[in-house]
């Protein structure tokens, strides 16, 4: 188990190092000068220069990266060239708005893909079973966006009951901020939901066909118990994954959905950075993106050690 655990953490680290140096090269080492590209070919010398030092731009390239990475280490990613604020206050402050966002949204994909899937499997072979798998491939075809302006038209402009676009922020009140992003959270999750059901689905089926499955029935429980005391638990470890994986979507998917409903998180924050062309924000962005979306997969690792006894037992 401590094996298993030290393997999965020299992975993260590792990944993380690699990420780095990948974008630091896709963003600073490409041809051009960025504070060049900043203020446009007819910036003055003496600005353009200012702005040369500000970003480091002037310095070798090894001693550019390690001054970020030890600003990472640390806490300070630098300055934001378009907000004029320090871009890990920047960060945290979307983050508060990404984050539960991504969350919700997980939380409703979750709830309403497991038990479809497994609403499907306790009725293989039955015209609900196929009902759920039309509804997985439909959800699957659907584009979130378009979903998006569907939401919107029938819930905010037909029936009013929640807000088209915008975040009123957390200091207006709990209700108020977790309905701002309702809507959002639902186009996230109903691709996610379909992915999950199918998923839960194909699990439990592989599980129903185990020995132990009718042994438990043959001792007198019911097809019901059955499924939720025995059934469902062996049919986590691919569940769980699926999780993992779909966490890490939902963190890249804001990007487009946050656009649609103007919701000033870590989404809008990388497409207004880009299109402003402040890299320092953008470079920074993007590593964190790629830590958070590699520790939610050691997370999900780790997971598999608890659940799966044979990791227990056999430590790797």
């Amino acid at each position: 188990m401590i094996a298993f655990l030290l393997r999965r953490i020299a992975t993260f680290l590792a990944t993380l190092a690699i990420a780095s140096v990948v974008i630091f090269a896709a963003l600073e080492l490409l041809p051009g000068d960025p504070a060049q590209i900043m203020l446009g070919i007819d910036a003055p010398p003496d600005a353009l220069e200012a702005l040369q030092k500000k970003l480091g731009v002037d310095r070798p390239v090894v001693e550019r990266y390690f001054t970020w990475i030890g600003g990472l280490v640390v806490g300070d990613m630098g300055e934001s060239f378009t907000y004029v604020m320090p871009v890990s206050d920047l960060i945290m402050t979307r983050l508060g708005v990404t984050l539960p966002l991504a969350l919700l949204a997980a939380l409703i994909s979750v709830v309403i893909g497991v038990p479809v899937g497994l609403y499907a499997a306790a009725n293989h072979k039955t015209p609900r079973d196929y009902g759920v798998m039309i509804f997985g491939q439909l959800g699957i075809a659907i584009p979130n966006f378009w979903f998006a302006i569907l939401l919107v038209l029938v819930f905010s402009i037909y029936l009013g009951w929640f807000p088209a676009g915008g975040f009123p922020g957390w200091d207006a009140g709990f209700w108020p901020a977790i309905k701002a992003l309702i809507l959002p959270a639902f186009s996230l999750a109903i691709v996610e939901a379909a992915i999950f059901a199918r998923i839960s689905r194909s699990a439990v089926l592989d599980v129903l066909r185990e020995d132990f499955v009718r042994t438990a029935r043959a001792k007198g429980l019911s097809r019901k118990s059955t499924l939720v005391k025995h059934v469902l638990r062996n049919a986590m470890i691919p569940i769980i994954t699926i999780c993992g994986l779909e966490l890490s979507s939902l963190l890249v998917g804001t990007i487009v959905i946050e656009q649609v409903f103007n919701i000033p998180g870590l989404g809008r924050l990388v497409f207004q950075s880009l299109t402003q062309l402040d890299l320092m924000v953008v470079k920074n962005l993007i590593m964190l993106l790629v830590a958070l979306v590699v520790f939610i997969n050691l997370v999900v690792d780790l997971l598999y050690a608890v659940i799966d006894p044979r990791l227990k037992h056999q430590g790797h």
